[in-house]
């Protein structure tokens, strides 16, 4: 298994990447302070031909923007955090966790430094008992259920990912592993505290009325199995329209197959049930998404300090929105224990062929119209 774990390192699955890189400044007592982070340089191109914007012509037809997609320098997920801990007892040991974004690729682009940040929790874990975190991280639904198509650097992902109904506010608890299972629930609460409440008081600047549901809290939960070669994880996410949704529940069924050291697949379902209110219906931008059925499938080779990747994914949207498929690929490098090289390409919302010209040039044309293509390196520190 060390060189399944070397795989995914190099494909890019960051915490343990950074996890091995992480240096230890302070280890005594119980008690660890470890610093670790990534700097990220590449060049981007290609991606959609318009904008999310539209406007109306001097026909009054509504046209969308066509935008320039030639290649530019861009930052490829640089970062620095901290992780500490400080054992209680031998079973029990309190944690957290800092990470802070910032863009590494120009003087002008970085600001004043830091430009997110990125996760920010604490917690207790046990390996009887489980672990309880709280604050601003990952959500659970990918960690546990969606996170063996989270292999690229950028885009690839069709699935739900990491900001899911989390990255603040947040509680979540796991078990201890159990024979293979782990289950976890997860609660992301958004307050209204502070809105104003008179329904006949002006609002000044950076004031929001309080609505009628008042505070909301999104659940998510669910269960992986691990046992050799498989992984399978089943998760909901109350999906709700605070936190971007469209107020409906989603559920996910995913799972990866080891079946050597050097190649793994991967299968999953996504599903998100449809809003039929024609208030949330009237709301919806042109790019909204209301329900939706995803499945996805894909694999990873590796061999020696090289790593490929391949997936392909198949999108029905209610609600006559047109249906798409996206793939990607990625070919990846390890030139040194702390960096990689890498190249990306994908579209995430292709367009399947129809009508009277369905040949295979057109089918191709179709797949790789708005391919967006991302290129670099990356140390690890």
């Amino acid at each position: 298994m060390k060189k399944t774990l070397l795989a995914t390192a190099i494909i890019g699955a960051l915490s343990a990447t950074a996890a091995a890189q992480a240096a230890t400044v302070y280890d005594q007592d119980g008690t660890k302070l470890d610093i670790y982070g990534r700097i990220g340089l590449g060049i981007e191109g290609g991606g959609s031909q318009y904008s999310d914007k539209t406007y109306t012509d001097a026909d009054g037809n509504t046209q969308a923007q066509r935008i320039n997609r030639s290649g530019d320098f861009v930052n490829v997920g640089s970062r620095l955090g901290l992780r500490m801990s400080q054992a209680i007892t031998s079973d029990m040991t309190a944690f957290g966790r800092l990470e802070w974004r910032f863009k590494a690729n120009s003087k002008e682009d970085a600001g004043n430094g830091f430009d997110e940040l990125r996760q920010s929790y604490l917690g207790i874990q046990s390996q009887q008992y489980g672990t309880f975190q709280a604050g601003n991280f990952d959500s659970f639904y990918l960690q546990f259920v969606s996170s063996p198509f989270d292999v690229y650097i950028n885009n690839g992902l069709q699935f739900a990912g990491n900001g899911k109904q989390s990255r603040g506010d947040s509680i979540g608890y796991y078990t201890p592993d159990l024979e293979g299972f782990t289950a976890f629930l997860q609660l992301k609460n958004y307050s209204e505290r502070g809105y104003v409440e008179d329904p006949n008081a002006p609002l000044f600047d950076g004031q929001e009325r309080t609505s009628e549901k008042g505070n909301v809290i999104a659940p998510q939960g669910g269960v992986r199995y691990e046992n050799g070669p498989v992984t399978v994880g089943l998760g909901f996410v109350e999906d709700v329209r605070r936190g971007g949704g469209n107020g409906e529940m989603m559920y996910g069924l995913i799972g990866q197959y080891q079946f050597t050291d050097q190649f793994s697949a991967r299968l999953g379902y996504e599903n998100r049930q449809n809003n039929n209110d024609q208030g949330y219906k009237d709301s919806m931008g042109v790019n909204d998404e209301n329900g939706y059925n995803t499945v996805g499938l894909g694999a990873t080779y590796t061999t020696g300090p090289w790593a490929f990747t391949g997936d392909f994914y198949n999108i029905n949207r209610d609600d006559g929105k047109d249906n798409s498929k996206a793939w990607s690929l990625g070919g990846y490098y390890k030139v040194s224990s702390a960096m990689d090289v890498f190249v990306e390409v994908n579209d995430n919302d292709a367009k399947a062929g129809s009508g009277s010209d369905n040949s295979t040039r057109r089918q191709v044309d179709n797949l790789t119209d708005d391919a967006y293509w991302l290129t670099g390196v990356r140390y690890f520190f």
